[in-house]
């Protein structure tokens, strides 16, 4: 036995990827009804519940709740289901196929109760027929009147000529749109691969253009946002320090609306491409050959699906284009509204700086004016001082006691308010410094 490490947790659902949602094998003749219906992820368990009651109707196994694809023989049909990121599609097959296939869909064999209540929006809705080909079927213009009303046949030959594949890509009177089938040789994986990717083309072909609304609507809004930022911008040209503010508050509610907009919109656009990507895709599967006097399945799609999904990317690569420039608009208005106001804060700063200065003379002049007062007071009381002495019979002069005192007193008094001075400084220093580094380690 050989032993090996464990599995990676997503090895098993990664490898089973490759084969998820695999084609039915279809042998001629047959009919198939295809829905897809819109839905989001909160649909999901009504989803599997509708699926789960038709299943139980008929006594089979119903899918389990986190499957994104079932399929399964319910007597007089078969079923099978798909669940995609924003829509869920169903298709039914019953064999055999009459002179008017249309006619009679294979959707009359399902309980018509159960598709009513189906959960969803219908976004496709077709009807598809593969029969053999034959002496019957090599008149388009017959085939066209009888199955598709006279319409505007489009179609090739596929698969390297094992099938010829005709719709006109309309929906007739029950709703419905209508594929048709001509078998010339395939074998039954073969058949239901050719129809699974003509299906998946109306579908996809539908969603990718589910982004053209949005960016019709779209449209005019970018045009009256672009308005607001030339005028904005042409008046930053002349504008006054004054008509900053409002200038810069113009500019900012036009960005929240722009990029409210994109957040609205983006996932729609990306999808719209991604879907486009698969009808390509999906088309080059088919590997068409031209049927002469008929359009293929590319240059019908292309003729108006290039044109929306040019559209749309135009509409995107525009609102892209004018995000940024609101955004360079933005900043240097908030650049020339940083200037000011620095040159605002200097010439604060330089007034509380003359301030100071003023302040600085003012207390050298009280501090002056200080000393002459301390000085004038403790002279005087020298004077009283020398004249008590000389009341003791001392030889003692006052007026000379008191001339001699008054520099030794102006020394003392400047000493001791220098001394205060310095202490009051240093304490201012100290406090801060306290509050820068404070704000530092902030």
């Amino acid at each position: 036995m050989i032993r090996l490490p464990p599995n990676h947790p997503l090895r098993i659902e990664l490898n089973n990827e490759v084969h998820a949602r695999p084609p039915e094998s279809v042998i001629a003749p047959c009919r198939m009804s295809y829905i897809a219906l819109w839905s989001d992820y909160t649909m999901r368990e009504k989803q599997w519940q509708a699926v789960s009651a038709l299943t139980q109707r008929y006594g089979a196994v119903p899918p389990s709740r986190d499957a994104t694809h079932y399929s399964a023989e319910l007597g007089p049909f078969r079923l099978k289901w798909e669940r995609h990121t924003e829509f869920v599609r169903y298709t039914f097959i019953v064999p055999g196929a009459s002179d008017n296939p249309f006619s009679e869909p294979a959707l009359l064999s399902v309980p018509q109760d159960w598709l009513a209540q189906l959960p969803g929006e219908i976004i496709v809705a077709s009807h598809a027929v593969a029969i053999p080909d034959g002496p019957n079927t090599q008149d388009f213009e017959t085939l066209g009147a009888r199955l598709f009303g006279g319409s505007t046949m489009i179609g090739a030959s596929v698969s390297s000529g094992t099938a010829k594949v005709l719709t006109d890509f309309h929906v007739h009177g029950d709703g419905f749109s209508r594929f048709l089938i001509l078998d010339k040789g395939m074998t039954p994986r073969q058949s239901g691969r050719i129809i699974q990717r003509v299906l998946e083309i109306e579908t996809y072909r539908m969603l990718a253009l589910m982004a053209l609304p949005v960016a019709r609507e779209l449209g005019p809004i970018l045009s009256r946002c672009e308005r607001d930022l030339a005028d904005t911008t042409r008046a930053l040209i002349d504008a006054a320090e004054i008509d900053e503010p409002l200038l810069l508050e113009q500019l900012t509610r036009l960005e929240a609306e722009i990029e409210s907009q994109q957040s609205a919109t983006v996932y729609r656009f990306s999808a719209a491409a991604a879907y486009y990507s698969l009808v390509q895709s999906r088309i080059d599967e088919l590997r068409e050959e031209r049927i002469q006097g008929l359009q293929t399945f590319r240059e019908f799609t292309e003729r108006r699906l290039a044109p929306a999904m040019n559209t749309c990317q135009s509409t995107t690569s525009r609102h892209d284009a004018l995000s940024q420039r609101v955004a360079r608009a933005t900043q240097l208005l908030s650049t020339r509204v940083d200037v000011n106001q620095e040159r605002q804060n200097r010439a604060l700063l330089e007034s509380m700086n003359r301030r100071a200065r003023l302040q600085l003379r003012l207390q050298e002049t009280v501090e002056g004016l200080s000393i002459a007062a301390v000085t004038y007071y403790v002279v005087g009381l020298v004077g009283f001082i020398a004249k008590g002495i000389k009341g003791f019979g001392v030889e003692l002069n006052p007026d000379i006691a008191m001339g001699v005192s008054v520099p030794v007193v102006i020394f003392i008094v400047w000493l001791g308010v220098h001394s205060i001075r310095r202490m009051v400084s240093k304490e201012r220093a100290d406090a801060r410094h306290a509050v820068e580094h404070q704000e530092f380690d902030t």
